[in-house]
């Protein structure tokens, strides 16, 4: 009979293929799994999602299954490098390609898309993101009462909206959405289920949240990658100059979110706990992390324009805090003071907030900033003109492509 061996240290032409491997594993790091059955490489996390397909997908450990030799000729033949030129041949360049950090319902439908259901063995392939409408049933998150109702979404791209409708026989909808002022991030551990979605979106220069999910973790991420799918074909013809990579920026995730505490301008209010979402320069607070609005929105500048982050709080800071360490953000109008509960999360949203002020602001990000000032800031003496400014037709996204150098 054939011996059976442990994979580790077997030949040069399988180490070979395990340096092929660099999508699922953190940096540095090797993969101690692969499905023999497909020559890929695998982290611990994928393994799981990957034991879930046994039709597809047969999973063995590098280090302690062993392997007989036809299954080791197949893995050095293929490994992640050559999988991927079949399997991930025809991805559109909108479709979110999840990484480790990702959570669950984005990493499984993305290896579910790629191995079980093909979508990207074939160019052209007609799939449910694809056709630049869709429609369908989502349970969305009551603004007042807080319960799940099943609503009528209606996605298009000829309208370039996303809108919702109270009843499935409406014909005016609740609330219909412009496509290029919405944003799309997965939430499930904040709405309380694997395949929730958070839609956000601005009125009124205010971000309006909207909770959704769907019991099908593919209809989710279908739903997701349509969204992605109906910004990418706006901003192309709006801006047809852009290439594909500037305009297939889309959706994008939170920077942190978290409770601290704060207090307010005066500094002498006691400090109140509250949810914050640091969504790149829009920081938001809010009293619950579900709230549909939040209670108040800071703009977060880069440092060459006076913003800055400080550990701790100013010398006698007044306020009955029950978190002790404090940070302060610096902007040219006031000081924000905050609190959180561990001095990790203090280093987090220090971090975090670091990152940002490090950046230089680009054109857009000074076009909201001015719509934020209601479209005279600080930076100018009158409101009938703002070299920062921006006509409002344009919005941030439109912004990105009109003004970027």
């Amino acid at each position: 009979t054939e011996e059976l061996v442990p994979l580790k240290g077997y030949r040069s032409e399988v180490l070979q293929a395990l340096l092929q491997n660099a999508h699922c594993t953190p940096p540095k790091r090797d993969p101690d799994w692969a499905s023999s059955t497909l020559g890929v490489f695998i982290c611990l996390s994928c393994s799981g999602i990957h034991r879930n397909i046994p039709s597809i997908s047969k999973v063995k450990s590098l280090k302690m299954d062993h392997w007989d030799d036809a299954q080791v000729q197949f893995l050095a033949k293929h490994g992640n490098a050559v999988t991927k030129a079949t399997y991930e041949a025809h991805i559109p360049i909108y479709y979110y390609q999840p990484t480790y950090n990702d959570c669950q319902v984005l990493r499984e439908q993305w290896i579910r898309a790629k191995y079980e259901r093909k979508e990207f063995t074939e160019p052209g392939k007609q799939l449910p993101y694809t056709d630049g409408v869709k429609e369908g049933i989502l349970w969305k998150r009551g603004r007042d009462n807080g319960q799940f109702l099943p609503r009528k979404f209606l996605l298009s791209e000829r309208e370039g909206c996303l809108k919702y409708f109270t009843k499935q026989d409406s014909k005016e909808p609740k609330i219909s959405v412009k496509i290029d002022v919405i944003n799309a991030t997965f939430q499930p551990a904040k709405i309380g289920n694997p395949n929730g979605l958070q839609i956000t979106y601005l009125k009124d220069n205010k971000t309006r949240n909207i909770f959704v999910y769907h019991k099908s973790g593919k209809e989710v991420v279908d739903w997701f990658n349509a969204i992605r799918s109906v910004q990418f074909h706006y901003l192309k013809v709006a801006f047809p100059i852009a290439s594909d990579n500037e305009v297939s920026r889309l959706t994008r995730n939170f920077l942190k979110e978290g409770y601290m505490e704060k207090t307010g301008p005066k500094q002498r209010e006691a400090f109140k706990k509250r949810w914050f979402t640091l969504d790149h320069r829009r920081l938001m607070y809010f009293k619950d992390p579900l709230d549909a609005f939040a209670k108040g929105e800071v703009f977060v500048g880069s440092s060459e324009n006076g913003y800055s982050v400080q550990k701790g709080l100013p010398a006698g800071t007044q306020g009955n805090f029950s978190w002790h360490y404090g940070l302060t953000i610096v902007t040219p109008d006031r000081e924000y003071l905050f609190t959180c509960e561990t001095e990790t999360d203090q280093l987090d949203w220090i971090a975090a907030f670091t990152s940002v002020i490090n950046q230089a602001m680009t054109p857009q990000e000074y076009a909201s900033k001015c719509l934020d000032d209601v479209s005279f800031p600080s930076c100018c003496s009158t409101p009938e003109y703002c070299p920062n400014a921006l006509p409002f037709s344009f919005t941030p996204v439109e912004a990105y492509f009109k003004f970027k150098s």
